[in-house]
């Protein structure tokens, strides 16, 4: 029971914070390209509750792939409809892939930190947890950003690949995404996702913390 408590208290800040600036990454870059839908409607904030949801954020503990509650986007108000709907889908793994740099920067320092301290003591006793708090945002910033960068729809790969492909060939891509959720669990509870994308998280994470 501690180590599940030990677990969710490490995990959930890393968490909160990667789902929470995904998703405001894609409000924000939305709303400069002229589609105040998330505004409106309550989105476009760094207030966690309102980007979770709540299988999503349970499914990082069970299967180590979660997502948040995406933002309501309209691209009717866009005026390059396709173009500037890439640039939204790029948003929210870009910024877990600055998240995931800048937490691998942080982990080296406080690394330091411990190697120079004392084996004991107040900070040695505050640094650690932190230490391993830090590297395990470096490994939920990956997960969402090479999950998300999948051409599997909804996730944001499909909606940059849409943005690349022709008219007719984005538009027939576009028609399996009411199948996209349902393929994405199957992969997932298959282990079958897990065995496509770690080994990437694995060699991109070892690259930062080199």
């Amino acid at each position: 029971m501690t180590e599940i408590l030990t677990k969710i208290v490490l995990l959930a800040p890393p968490i909160l914070l990667a789902l929470t600036l995904h998703e405001f990454a894609h409000g924000y870059v939305a709303y400069r390209l002229g589609d105040p839908t998330a505004k409106t409607s309550g989105r476009l904030t760094l207030n966690p509750i309102s980007h979770l949801d709540p299988f999503g954020t349970l499914a990082f503990f069970l299967i180590n792939i979660g997502w948040a509650k995406p933002v309501p986007v309209n691209g009717a108000y866009f005026r390059n409809p396709r173009k500037d709907m890439l640039w939204v889908a790029l948003a929210g793994p870009v910024t877990n892939l600055i998240l995931a740099i800048a937490s691998a920067l942080v982990a080296k320092f406080l690394y330091q930190m411990l190697y120079i301290l004392p084996d004991s003591g107040i900070i040695p006793a505050i640094i650690a947890p932190l230490f391993e708090m830090i590297k395990a945002s470096i490994w939920i910033n990956l997960v969402l950003c090479i999950f998300n960068f999948l051409p599997i729809p909804p996730l944001d790969g499909s909606r940059i690949l849409m943005g690349l492909l022709p008219d007719k060939m984005a538009e027939t891509f576009s028609s399996f995404e009411r199948y996209g959720f349902v393929l994405i669990l199957i992969l997932a509870f298959t282990g079958i996702l897990s065995k496509m994308i770690f080994p990437v998280i694995q060699f991109a994470g070892n690259l930062l913390l080199s």
